[in-house]
């Protein structure tokens, strides 16, 4: 068996070097526990990443949020802590410009810990929680988090968290 006594040189990541030059670009872990231990409110989502012209971001869940749905996006809501009740309708309804906790859905999901569920663009949806929970959503960074309702829930500017 021939071996090669000759050693390549040792040079550090390409990808790396562009990070370490880039400081727009982080390769850094994210310790979810910790961010959601900076996030005092509900209903508010927070930017914790961005790949590919997506947002991972982060919220909390303590009620029913309002009925919506997008028209171009896509979203995965991901339990992290807890569990959400997600709600479906077939049929939009006429005063879903305002919070209706007992608004009626044709059907519902539970999502529970460790779950997750994507909810296709167009369809009429609202997350409900009984408890706290803490939810990771990866969606298109285009997407309003109340969709086709403008309300007092609705966030147009995302902090960072």
């Amino acid at each position: 068996m021939l071996q090669s006594k000759v050693k390549a040189p040792v040079r550090p990541c390409k990808l790396l070097e562009v990070s370490l030059s880039n400081p727009e670009v982080s390769m850094s872990k994210v310790n979810i526990a910790q961010k959601f231990a900076n996030i005092h409110d509900f209903y508010k989502p927070r930017i914790a990443a961005e790949l590919n012209g997506q947002h991972v971001k982060l919220v909390k869940f303590d009620s029913p949020f309002v009925f919506h749905h997008h028209d171009n996006e896509d979203e995965m809501f991901l339990v992290v802590k807890g569990r959400f009740r997600m709600e479906f309708r077939d049929t939009p309804r006429a005063e879903d410009t305002a919070l209706h906790e007992n608004d009626s859905c044709d059907r519902h999901e539970w999502i529970e810990e460790g779950e997750f569920i994507v909810v296709p663009r167009g369809v009429e949806h609202r997350p409900v929680a009984e408890k706290e929970c803490w939810v990771m959503l990866f969606e298109p960074a285009s997407t309003l988090n109340t969709g086709n309702v403008s309300n007092e829930r609705t966030v147009r500017m995302l902090e960072r968290v």
